[in-house]
This record gives structure tokens, sequence and C-alpha cells, in this order.
């Protein structure tokens, strides 16, 4: 269909094409010879498509308001897209516009078309703008688009952003702070952690810089060791304790979902207030042996202190 080969067209060269302001003028060109409709035109086409499904009907719809489409795609060139594939995603929105217009509701279709091809647009820019998702909310994605105008408006071209505007701009589009402060960081793009930095002989890169939160080989044997230590020294101790006081000491301090003191009463034959009495004891049992063995290992082991 024409207003489809008119789409494909942009779309193909976007991605294998010039990216440069003769291919705007050439597409620029190439639709104007589609003429703009009357409102009634664009009622009746619509019906058309709504009722009995007729393509030629949405082709006209559409490819009347590729220049529409153009002109919007054409000031979003600031994020640095190629203007092809910007022109792309807005008659993708174009398209999807002519499909759901319903007609009779009093407003024209450029203005409901608007919508969609924006909407398209910045879909196309969040996406293409960060390895890292974002816009992910509706505050995210106008904070996205309104940043760099709001920061002109305070601070100036070019100038950085300060607490101040940054406080002033949350307050505006009903953000936070931070999230100004983030998504300013953010709008200056991914940094590749393989960018060297510093002297031509003496410079590294940014992933050398990178602070490793990974404990030293020295630190694991350290820690393996003293695991191992604490673990022969608990079961040094368990064996001062008598066959009941091991169960009811293991049953309530080494297990996951310990037994209740009622449980371990029906099982002992004992009254509930016994075996706490029995934990209790047991675990003064095991925490003196336990000090007396670390006391021993420090005696022998002076280096450890």
């Amino acid at each position: 269909m024409q207003s489809q080969s008119v789409v494909m067209t942009a779309s193909v060269v976007g991605a294998t094409g010039p990216q440069s302001a003769d291919f705007f003028n050439s597409y620029s060109a190439a639709i104007r010879r589609f003429d703009l409709l009357e409102a009634g035109r664009e009622q009746q086409l619509a019906r058309n498509w709504q009722e009995r499904r007729d393509r030629r009907a949405t082709d006209e719809l559409i490819t009347s308001h590729l220049r529409l489409a153009a002109k919007i795609a054409r000031q979003y060139k600031g994020y640095g897209l190629p203007i092809a594939d910007l022109i792309a995603e807005a008659n993708l929105g174009l398209v999807i516009a002519a499909g759901r217009f319903e007609p009779g509701r009093g407003s024209r279709f450029s203005s409901y078309a608007m919508w969609w091809i924006k909407a398209t647009i910045h879909d196309y820019i969040l996406r293409s703008w960060s390895l890292v998702k974002i816009g992910t909310t509706a505050a995210q994605k106008k904070l996205f688009f309104r940043l760099r105008s709001e920061m002109r408006a305070l601070t100036g071209r070019g100038a950085a952003l300060t607490p101040e505007a940054a406080q002033t701009i949350a307050e505006r589009l009903d953000v936070t702070a931070r999230d100004v402060v983030e998504m300013d960081t953010r709008l200056h793009g991914d940094l590749s952690l393989n960018v060297r930095f510093g002297d031509e002989d003496q410079s590294m890169e940014w992933e050398a810089m990178l602070p490793d939160g990974s404990p030293d080989s020295e630190t694991v044997v350290a820690e393996y060791d003293e695991a191992a230590q604490r673990s022969k020294a608990l079961h040094a101790a368990l064996d001062v304790l008598t066959a009941r006081e091991r169960r009811v000491f293991e049953a309530r301090r080494l297990v996951e979902q310990p037994l209740t003191l009622e449980e371990l009463g029906s099982e002992l034959s004992l009254s509930s207030e016994r075996v706490r009495q029995i934990e209790t004891s047991a675990f003064a049992k095991v925490k003196r042996a336990t000090i007396s063995a670390a006391t021993e290992r420090f005696q022998a082991r002076p280096e450890l202190c």
C-alpha cells in the first residue's frame, strides 16, 4: 500500500543510508505530493475504515499527514538519534492513530494523531538512550523529556545542575530532587568501563578503579580457619553434656526450626518447665567449654591475639 511503502522507505533509509539534512529534504519533497484533507473528508475516511475496514481509506488518511509526522520527528533531532529513524517511529505512530481514530467525536485527526506520534518517538528515544532501562513511569518520562528545557530556563544553556535548581524543577514536575539529580546524570549517557584515562604511558581503564568488595585470599583463608575452629570448639563443648542435655540443646539451638518446649517435653516425658531448665543449664555448659577452648587456643597461638 502507498502509505506503508512510505513508512518502510523511511525505516530502510534510516538503517542503511545517510543520516543527514539531505535525507530529510528529499523525504520532505517526496511527501509534499500528498494533499491535505478537509475535516469532512477525514471523517468519511475514518468511517470507511471503522465500518468496512477499507484499507485505502487509512492509506489516504496516513499519507495526508506524513508532513505532520516528519515535522514532529524533526523536533527531537537534538537527542542525537538518526532523523530517518525518528521519522520511521513517527510514521508508526501515525499508522496506529489511523487505525484507532473514531469519527464523530468532533476532533481533527491531526490532533489525535499527534499524541500517538509523540508516544512512539518517546518510546524509541527511551529504548535507544541507555543500556539500562529508564523512564519506566509517567513521572520519569516527563522528567526525561522536560529536564533540559527546565534547566535552560533556570540556569542557562550549558550550566550545571545546582541543588537549588534541582529542588525547583522537582517541585514543578512533581518529583523528588533526587530523581532530578539522577536523571541529569543519566541524560549524559552510558560510559564504558573500558574507557582509558590518565597519561598515555600510565593510563588505565575505569574498570580498574572500581572498588572490589570481595574478600582477598588471605581473608578467605582466615575466615575459613576461624569457622573450622568454631565448629571444632562447639563439638568439643557438646561432649560435656549428658545425652538428654545434648538432645535439648541441639533441638532448641542448632536447627533452623527449633522444637517447642512442649514438643520436647512430650518426647522426653518431662514438663515444659523442666525442659527449659535443662536448656538453660546446657547452654551455660557449652558457653563455658567454648570460652575455655578459645582461651587455650590463643595461649597456644599468641599471634592470633
